[in-house]
This record gives C-alpha cells, structure tokens and sequence, in this order.
C-alpha cells in the first residue's frame, strides 16, 4: 500500500461517480443510486454520472460514509490500519495527536483522520498506569507516535488532585489543541487494582465545570456504575465506555437519559476485560488478509483482568440505553500490538463492535448510525459521518447490504479518504 502523503492540488482534482450503489447516507438508505466526487468533497448525491468522470459500478454493493471509532489510541501505523478497515476518522481517548501535533496526519491520505483529547486528567497512579506490566515503556507514552519522530511538543500530562489543579489544566489542555477533555473514573476495581488513586468528586465537578465554561466537549472513562453515577452528577457529556461490573438499574438508565449524555459502549473491550478473546473474528478470512502476526496474536488475546463479568449483561444495558433512546457511538478502546492489551485491532475491531451492537438489539441501520452520523453529531465532526453534498468525501464501498445483514461492513471494495481512494 502507498505510504507517501497524497498530494493535494486543485489542478490534480479527479471526479468520481459511484453508479448503481445502495447508498446508505448515515441515516437511512436513499433512493438515489449516484454520488459524486471529488478531493474537495461530495458533489452532489442523485441524477448522473457526469460527462468526463471516472465510473465506478457499484451494482451488488453500498456505499456509506467513512466509518469513525469513537474510542482509541493509536499512531501513524495503526491509522493506516484503520483505513484500510474504512475506518476514515478514529477519536483517541489518550494520547498526542492533539492539534497541535497533527499537521502531518491531516494531509495525509493513506492514514485515517484523527481528533484526540490529549491525556486524560487523572490523579498520580491513577488508571491506565496499572495496565501496564512493571517496568514497561517502548519509547514514547502509551498512545504516542511510537516509531515515528515527534513533531510536537512532549505532551501534557495532567495529574490531578484538587480541583484547583484540574481547573488550572484546562486552559493549558486546550492551549495544546485538545479537541476534547477526557477525566478518568476509576479506583481499578474492575482492572484488578482496588484502591487505585482515582479523582474525587469535587475535583472531577471542578475540572468538568471549568472545561464547560471554555465551550469544551466533555467525557469520561468509568467501567462501573457507581463511576457512571459520579460522572454523569458531575455533568459529562458523554461516557467512553459501558459501566460492566453488573447489570444496569432502571435508576441509572434514567439518569443517563435525562442527563442528555452519549454513551460509547466499547462492548469489545468489555468482552476482552471479561476473557473473551477476538478469536471468532480473526477466524473471518476478511480480517486476517489484512492484519500482521502481532496484530492477529493481539486480537487472539483478551486483557482479562475482570473474568466474573457477565456479557450478557452489557448487552442488555446496551439494549436498555437504546430503548431509552441515548445515543450510542461505536468505539472501541484498541491500542497496541501487545498481548496484555488484546482481544482488539485498529479497524476490524469496529467492525466487531457493530455485531455486538446488533446482537444487543440495535438494528443494522441503528449500528451504522452508531459508527457515523451520531458520533459525527456529537462531537461536532459537521463534515463528515453523511454522504450529502458538501461534505468530505470519506466513503466505504462494500459488497451487499450491511443495513440488513451487518457483517457486510466487512466486505471492503474501496475506501476514499478526502475523495482519494486508498491504493489495495
């Protein structure tokens, strides 16, 4: 696959017409058949093909945006990965690829687009050091550009343990280009580290407060429901992952409900942190064509730090929040090539998540939104996530009809990223 950053002249622009496609635009499966492209974005959606431009049947497929994963961390390498999953957008939870630190992935046509928070605001110890085995660090942080040369400053770690503290980080985290302010929840029960240092209430309202007051998007990693509680108290506004330590509460639905906050399940890392290894999808011969012998050992591995879970009961608080009608977005928490990270690889392991939404009781069309349209929305990606003029031309072409039988999202026929289409 090309590895150079694609160009972008006007003078170079190629129109694209994707004919005799079922279009699904983020929402719901269109009449019209024809879209039409180029590197400045979707031209229009319907009529024809335009005299002059480069045909593309799609007869037997669908063409959809560009899927996004609400929840990862990642690198140059794994972004690259991603796209070729039709993974055009990844959103990192952690990590340096903050605004400030980006210039060469945006132009970058053979990587997936990324936004991130930077690194959450967590006290000294707190999670995700205690993932993490003694003594281990390859290079840069966990979620930094490893194995490529930094082209930013050494990113911004803020450690918290007042509110004074967290309060005083927000303007600096948002001087350093986070797109949005994550906050950890955790006292590591659920990772097998009771009694880890976690933020405490009047810190966590303090740090939320102050980042509403400066316009910013907030969100929060908490993996029980007495953390989903404190944290949708404090006024998050969305949750990166599903509380797992047992089934919900029709008082803890309703709160997140009326709290108006997004939820992003991350089934998959649930499932991994419960035993469950990634081996019924590195079984399908369409996700281990494109994955290496480490990413395929990862995906083969669980984390496995909370095995008394029950999946059964993340399902049904996934099909609970639907029902409730709180916005779900796909993520899905991978990171690393290591095994004590596993049961998840860059790209496939959405794919994974949208089976899992469906198995929960999301319909297909539901699950798609999931991975485009309502994550778009709601972290203000007013670009991308649709296929309607005007907007990024960031598509995945598959073969048959994901919106009736959703393991199709993996039959790839071609991805464009910014109206380019990635090389096979």
């Amino acid at each position: 696959m090309n590895t150079t950053p694609t160009s972008r002249t006007p003078e170079a622009a190629t129109t694209v017409a994707v004919v005799n496609a079922r279009v699904f635009d983020g929402d719901q499966t269109l009449e019209a058949t024809t879209v039409v492209f180029d590197e400045t974005g979707i031209l229009a959606v319907g009529g024809d093909a335009p005299e002059g431009a480069q045909v593309v049947d799609a007869a037997g497929g669908t063409l959809l945006p560009g899927l996004i994963d609400a929840h990862v961390h990642t690198n140059a390498d794994s972004l690259a990965l991603a796209l070729r999953f039709g993974v055009t957008t990844e959103l990192e939870m952690q990590g340096t690829h903050t605004a400030d630190n980006r210039a060469h992935i945006t132009d970058d046509d053979t990587v997936a687009d990324v936004r991130s928070s930077g690194f959450g605001i967590t006290p000294p110890g707190g999670h995700p050091s205690e993932l993490f085995p003694e003594g281990f660090r390859p290079g840069p942080p966990p979620g930094a550009n490893a194995g490529t040369k930094p082209s930013g400053p050494a990113p911004l770690m803020p450690f918290s343990t007042t509110p004074e503290q967290a309060v005083a980080f927000i303007p600096q985290l948002i001087e350093r280009g986070s797109d949005y302010i994550k906050f950890m929840v955790d006292d590591g029960s659920v990772e097998g580290h009771p009694g880890l240092p976690m933020l405490d209430r009047a810190t966590l309202n303090a740090g939320v407060a102050e980042a509403k007051r400066h316009g910013k998007l907030t969100v929060a990693h908490a993996l029980t429901i007495d953390a989903t509680r404190m944290a949708i108290e404090a006024g998050i506004d969305g949750l990166v992952h599903l509380f797992m330590d047992g089934p919900h509460t029709d008082e803890i639905i309703t709160l997140i409900r009326d709290s108006g906050a997004f939820v992003v399940p991350c089934v998959v890392l649930n499932a991994s942190m419960m035993g469950i290894t990634g081996d019924r999808l590195a079984d399908d011969a369409r996700v281990a064509d494109r994955l290496d012998e480490a990413w395929m050992k990862t995906l083969r591995s669980s984390f496995n730090h909370y095995p008394q879970g029950r999946i059964a009961d993340v399902l049904g608080s996934v099909r609970a929040l639907q029902d409730a009608g709180v916005d779900l977005l796909a993520g899905t928490d991978v990171s690393m090539p290591m095994t004590f990270l596993g049961g998840l690889a860059h790209g496939a392991s959405v794919h994974h998540e949208l089976q899992y939404l469906v198995q929960a009781g999301l319909t297909p069309a539901q699950a798609l939104r999931a991975a485009t349209s309502t994550t778009a929305r709601r972290f203000g990606l007013s670009d991308r996530g649709r296929i309607a003029a005007g907007l990024r031309a960031d598509l995945l072409l598959v073969d048959g009809d994901p919106t009736t039988t959703i393991s199709d999202t993996l039959n790839t026929r071609a991805v464009w990223r910014r109206g380019t289409r990635l090389a096979a």
